[in-house]
């Protein structure tokens, strides 16, 4: 898919493959370079380093050169490899077909959505063959981001009480101490305020709400990813009341075809990835969230304005959950529409914005 735009060699040349090359200071890591750094940093820090040791090796890079100011060329570039040249190793394709399959319960006619991520294993099977009886042909995927990480994060609070703050803290002081040295320094803001605020991760509740405000009835069949959901099933059990059709990768697939990727979190976010990008409606909860922004990216740029995801912005859902005393359903209803609609908006994307969530422009749109 590069073969025009870049030369690709499977091995180094003899004279190179001994090269030590971390002693020889051409091992680069993500600390190494700042995270939105320019073509001109690498420019200055790392074209020295090619030049005199001939090889430089990139080690745990993600995201890398995703902001503007990028040329032209290297944008169309990026936007090439990201959307054409990289694809999932034929196992997680096999495991996400399978998986995608069960979704639907039976074979369902390819989208381009589905050939680009699957390749044939989806096959092809002419739409008149469709029998409703046979099980849901559509469905809608939440990835729902309330894990304990996302949680505890965020400094808000879910009405666990004094439980649940001890419990969060002691998170926070092993796995986020750089965060409570930060906040040492400025004035925190209280729970309240980060929720008016939109800082608050959406919890199953309020998700639950948003798409029973959008119209989505309760046989409606959700996929849902992500991983342990903080609270367990009582912090589950008000949408899963909503939603008795609500299912995940664990629920489809038997422990002996999960058993490879169990151990590696990207390959089971891989999976999740594939379930998300491909169904008919796509729902997130977190419009930060690296796969929730990576999965609409891919849906905007394969979609054909016909993958429509919906972003719930927190900030304006707090200000009408406030009002949960006052409000009917109908005027809740009419609000949650017009936060969603607004969400929908097709815009090209602004400057200094991912490429990968954002790729409506003129440099990845055209797709060369």
């Amino acid at each position: 898919m590069l073969k025009d735009e870049v030369n690709i060699i499977k091995e180094l040349p003899p004279n190179l493959k001994l090269l030590d090359v971390e002693a020889a200071g051409s091992l680069i890591t993500d600390a190494d370079l700042s995270k939105e750094a320019t073509p001109d940093e690498y420019i200055k820090k790392i074209l020295p380093l090619l030049l005199s040791n001939r090889v430089v090796h990139f080690l745990g890079y993600g995201n890398r050169l995703g902001f503007d100011p990028l040329p032209y060329e290297l944008q169309r570039l990026r936007c090439k490899c990201n959307f054409h040249a990289l694809k999932f190793v034929p196992e997680i394709q096999q495991i996400g077909s399978l998986l995608v399959r069960r979704i639907r319960r039976y074979d369902f006619a390819r989208s381009t959505l589905d050939k680009q991520l699957l390749g044939n294993l989806i096959p092809h099977v002419p739409l008149r063959h469709y029998h409703a009886a046979e099980g849901p042909s559509k469905y809608l995927a939440l990835h729902l981001r309330f894990e304990i990480d996302m949680v505890a994060y965020s400094m808000c609070e879910f009405g666990g009480g004094e439980t649940e703050r001890s419990e969060l803290q002691s998170y926070r002081e092993v796995h986020f101490p750089l965060l409570l040295e930060r906040l040492k320094k400025s004035k925190p803001l209280s729970p309240q305020e980060l929720r008016k605020t939109g800082k608050c991760p959406l919890t199953p509740e309020e998700a639950g709400l948003v798409l029973a405000g959008l119209g989505f009835k309760h046989g409606t069949y959700i996929y849902l990813a992500g991983s342990d959901i903080y609270g367990g099933q009582s912090r589950m059990q008000a949408l899963t009341t909503l939603y008795l059709n609500l299912v995940t990768k664990e629920d489809l697939l038997t422990p002996s075809e999960l058993a490879p990727f169990r151990n590696f979190s990207s390959q089971l976010a891989a999976l999740d990835f594939i379930a998300c990008a491909t169904s008919d409606v796509f729902a997130m909860t977190d419009s930060g969230s690296q796969l929730s922004s990576l999965v609409s990216g891919f849906r905007t740029y394969y979609g054909g304005g016909h993958a429509p995801t919906l972003r719930p912005s927190k900030k304006r859902l707090s200000a009408i959950l406030s009002r949960n005393k006052t409000i009917g359903w109908h005027s809740f209803e009419g609000k949650i529409r017009k936060m969603i609609d607004e969400g929908q908006r097709v815009q090209v994307r602004g400057l200094g914005r991912s490429i990968y969530r954002h790729p409506r422009c003129k440099e990845c749109m055209c797709r060369h």
